[in-house]
């Protein structure tokens, strides 16, 4: 192993670590409302995409930065789309509010 694969590899831990503590806190508390979908999305999708591009060109540290980093987004988003409320539903009206029915 080379100095700079041994750089890859603690970068590859690194990063892949940075997420551990959000997928951590936000099981522990039960909510993701304050995480941003988006910028979730856009975080899986660009590690998909560094999977891939890693994948094909045999660079292990991406490989499995980019592999472990996805599995964490993934839950950070299943989280966030649990956590996403219901719609309301219909007020009732209440029937004296209703106009009286001609006959």
């Amino acid at each position: 192993m080379t100095a700079i694969d041994i750089v890859g590899y603690l970068a590859a831990a690194l990063t892949t670590a940075a997420f551990a503590p959000q997928v951590w806190r936000t099981w522990r508390s039960g909510s993701a409302r304050d995480l941003s979908l988006a910028m979730l999305l856009a975080q899986s999708s660009g590690n998909a995409l560094w999977l891939a591009y890693a994948l094909g060109a045999g660079a292990a540290p991406l490989a499995l930065a980019n592999g472990f980093t996805f599995m964490l987004v993934a839950a950070l988003v299943a989280m966030k789309l649990a956590d996403r409320p219901a719609a309301a539903p219909a007020p009732i009206v209440a029937s004296a509010a209703l106009p009286a029915e001609q006959g």
